[in-house]
């Protein structure tokens, strides 16, 4: 299966950036990218990747005591 090839500006869409952001990601090599010619081409699974292993969960913490009203 072929994963489909984002531009930055398409990109930067998915990721709710600016195209500075995923630029940055390229120039630093923190993410894998495709380079077409003079075009840089960023696969979707390596965001959606990149999104997965920046997610934070929450803490869950449980409450001893409930308020009283």
């Amino acid at each position: 299966m072929i994963d489909r090839l984002l531009t930055v500006g398409q990109a930067a869409e998915f990721l709710g950036t600016t195209e500075r952001f995923p630029r940055r990601l390229i120039a630093e090599r923190r993410i894998v990218f495709v380079k077409v010619g003079r075009h840089v081409r960023i696969p979707e699974r390596a965001l959606e990747e990149f999104v997965a292993a920046h997610t934070v969960q929450p803490i869950t913490t449980h409450r001893r005591f409930a308020a009283v009203a």
